[in-house]
């Protein structure tokens, strides 16, 4: 369900544009405002479980994420629909996360990176059906039935979880950090947010402007505050591992060019190459079924070579298929870029399945639970600020060209832009030690 949202949004961006009245980069902030809800409420997920019970945690955020469904499919206007989305990150919030915990607890390190994968392969679900169902809905219906559809398939899976789900023993919840939480949610939110409106044509950019600085030092506050207090929302100190560190930094340039391309390239194929919502969602899904196929094979891959060598290629390449978006012209054949989406879709799964557990190499046990969450809080924020800069160097170029529509050649220079930040997490990885996440391959053949 939620994947598939995530996907489906992308893929309608025009339509719902054009019926609320608005125009179609601004919404960046919706999609910035579900991430952006992502990073406030994941820090907590792990504390809430432990507190009232994973099972109970999981059907209380499919709830949320529901309600937040409807009031999208309300929405009249760019505030509403922000507000709305908002609404659904904080379900979401609870869901993957929560997920990701248990397993973590409950497997063996040495099998961590097989049991990520079987994780991973039913979200997949929702990014191979999303593009071409989401594009078939919106074409033929309206866009209001994306959100719609999330509906019956909340329902059914908060009566699975309540049939399958233990009620797993768990871990007395430490005191919540109620200051970190103000100050470090207060922060991800006015920066992410700052930095979407800078480039928002409706809004002089000084709003953005003093909406970042105002979340730079509430972030500078919230470090100061971590790394004087014993149990922190965030235990920074966790940056001291030197492969915990790497998979961190070197994520987030990866993050910050894969989260601009759900925003751009649906909206490229339709502004620029005179798409159908549905056809786009037609191209945009054939790099789904690379990951799924990746997913059966990263684990022998990981157990063969190591980490440092497959996470190198794995980010060059998926950096390539950023810089190859950016010569499609309508005259490029359809089947090739297929093609390209497929092969580039495979070894992003592979980055995705390897980092994963690459996280958690040199933590340990007791330290799980942190690595968890600051790795997804990052990475969900860096996939923000991904939109933000996706969004702002399409901007920027429309702008220095004079305004006007949206050509194909202000979208060409912004995968440029991204694909270049994207490939700096090669170089990172690339520093890695040869052996490097080692003791999560052993007794793996």
């Amino acid at each position: 369900m939620e994947n598939m949202d995530s996907t489906v949004i992308a893929t309608s961006l025009a339509a719902i544009a054009a019926d609320i009245g608005t125009d179609p980069i601004s919404l960046k902030l919706a999609l910035t405002a579900y991430l952006v809800a992502l990073a406030i409420f994941i820090p907590i997920s792990s504390w809430m479980a432990d507190r009232f019970g994973a099972r109970n945690v999981f059907r209380v955020a499919m709830v949320v994420f529901m309600l937040g469904s409807i009031a999208c499919a309300f929405s009249d206007s760019l505030a509403a629909f922000v507000v709305a989305r908002f609404v659904q990150g904080m379900g979401g919030a609870m869901m993957g996360p929560v997920a990701r915990l248990v397993l973590v607890r409950a497997t063996p390190r040495h099998k961590l990176v097989d049991a990520m994968a079987w994780l991973t392969i039913p979200a997949l679900i929702g990014p191979i059906v999303g593009p071409p169902f989401g594009g078939f809905l919106t074409t033929f219906f309206s866009w209001h039935w994306i959100f719609i559809i999330n509906v019956p398939i909340g329902l059914l899976g908060i009566f699975l979880v309540g049939l399958v789900l233990p009620n797993e023993v768990r871990n007395a919840p430490r005191r919540i950090d109620r200051k970190g939480f103000f100050l470090a949610g207060a922060a991800f939110a006015l920066f992410a947010f700052g930095t979407s409106v800078v480039s928002l044509p409706a809004l002089p950019p000084i709003y953005g402007a003093i909406t970042a600085a105002a979340g730079i030092a509430l972030g500078m506050l919230y470090v100061r505050h971590a790394l004087s207090t014993d149990y922190p929302l965030l235990d920074l100190r966790l940056l001291r591992f030197p492969i915990f560190r790497t998979s961190v930094v070197a994520g987030t340039f990866f993050r910050l060019g894969q989260g601009a391309t759900p925003f751009l390239f649906p909206l490229m194929l339709q502004l620029g190459f005179g798409m159908s919502p549905f056809e786009s969602g037609m191209v945009t899904f054939a790099g789904a079924i690379g990951a799924l196929v990746a997913k059966f094979m990263a684990n022998w891959m990981f157990a063969r070579f190591g980490f440092k060598y497959p996470l190198v290629l794995a980010t060059a390449i998926s950096s390539l298929g950023i810089f190859a978006m950016g010569t499609y012209v309508p005259e490029t054949p359809i089947p090739l870029i297929l093609a390209v989406l497929v092969f580039v879709g495979y070894w992003q799964s592979v980055f995705w399945t390897g980092s994963n557990a690459f996280v958690f190499a040199d933590i340990e046990d007791k330290d799980a639970g942190q690595a968890n969450v600051i790795s997804q809080v990052w990475g969900q924020l860096m996939f923000a600020m991904g939109v933000a800069v996706g969004g702002g160097a399409l901007e920027l170029t429309h702008k220095l060209r004079g305004g006007g529509e949206l050509i194909l050649s202000d979208f060409h220079t912004a995968f440029y832009v991204v694909g270049a930040v994207c490939l700096v997490s090669t170089v990172l990885f690339w520093r890695l030690p040869n052996n490097a996440g080692h003791q999560l391959t052993k007794g793996v053949h």
